[in-house]
């Protein structure tokens, strides 16, 4: 029977975790997990360690939290004298720097959110949905010098169901993914597995996301704001302006067809009794469930309309 690898993790965020658990209960040996520094957060500013140390702590294994990487002699040494047959690295959230892609026989490899070559990049799951894809899943990949370039070693996919959003979908893709990169190891280890390139003509990127791309453009279509508003959950979320002022969009749903009026302007303003309506692009129309204005808690529709008083020659936007 084949000897389980002796491996280095790398990860930072909750989607690594189930990775690290499954190499564990698969008997892989962990002795180094590498994560991201403790960092302050909450209104304390209380530094709190990561999903994948306070794993890796449960677990009693030896962490390490470097700031810096490229050129940590103390870390070059420690992962010579492990000398682990691959380094396995889930959002990380650093460059793999060439002398450690060079390593490990079987090298630095990669659990990406996605079907790759689609969606490289730093935000692959949310703008998965918020393009409106219908399937998404996980790719796992050797790393090389580009940006989630590298040769494919296994892939499977994940229906995304039209009310999923990026936190219902993520913790599935950790979960299949998981599995998935023990899958490859044992590959590996059997010499079961054919690398394949990418085709790097049919990538598309997914860019780090900023708030402002949780800013509504009502020339969008209901479907299209819907979208995006399922893809960047929780964060930048979704928001426009009313009176001047953030006004936060916490639950909405499209109206693609029957719309309760044709041909009203985008971002304008529309009350049907308890329903709170915005026009939208190509005659489509965003029914506004929960809203939060600046400096409020989040409230219903029907109770921002008994609050504030909109009035159908308002625009949303402005």
């Amino acid at each position: 029977m084949t000897q389980p690898l002796n491996l280095v993790f790398c990860g930072t965020p909750q989607f690594a975790v189930p990775t690290l658990e499954k190499l564990l209960a698969a008997g892989f040996q962990v002795p180094l997990v590498l994560t991201q520094p403790d960092r302050p957060k909450g209104r304390g500013l209380e530094l709190v360690a990561s999903p994948v140390k306070q794993c890796a702590v449960g677990h009693h294994l030896s962490v390490y939290q470097p700031e810096k990487i490229k050129t940590n002699q103390e870390l070059q040494d420690r992962l010579r004298e492990i000398a682990p047959g691959a380094i396995v690295v889930v959002g990380y959230g650093r460059i793999i720097p060439k002398w450690m892609l060079d390593l490990p026989p079987y090298g630095n490899l990669n659990l990406h959110a996605s079907i790759l070559p689609k969606y490289r990049g730093a935000a692959p799951i949310q703008w998965a949905i918020a393009r409106g894809e219908k399937v998404t899943g996980v790719s796992t990949m050797r790393i090389d010098e580009g940006l989630d370039t590298g040769d494919i070693l296994l892939q499977q996919e994940l229906g995304i169901s039209d009310d999923d959003t990026s936190e219902t979908i993520a913790p599935r893709l950790a979960e299949i993914g998981a599995d998935l990169m023990v899958e490859t190891l044992r590959h590996l280890q059997a010499g079961t597995i054919t690398p394949m390139p990418q085709e790097s003509a049919k990538a598309t990127l997914a860019p780090i996301l900023t708030k402002e791309d949780g800013r509504i453009d009502f020339h969008r279509t209901a479907q299209e704001i819907y979208n995006r508003f399922r893809g960047f959950q929780p964060w930048p979320g979704a928001f426009t302006k009313f009176r001047g002022k953030v006004l936060g969009v916490t639950a909405a749903r499209p109206v693609e067809h029957g719309s309760p009026q044709a041909s009203w302007g985008e971002g304008q303003l529309l009350l049907r009794g308890s329903q709170f309506f915005a026009g939208c692009g190509q005659n489509t129309a965003l029914e506004l469930l929960e809203v939060q204005p600046e400096g409020k808690k989040r409230m219903g529709a029907a109770d921002f309309a008994r609050g504030y008083r909109p009035t159908e020659d308002e625009k949303l936007g402005s």
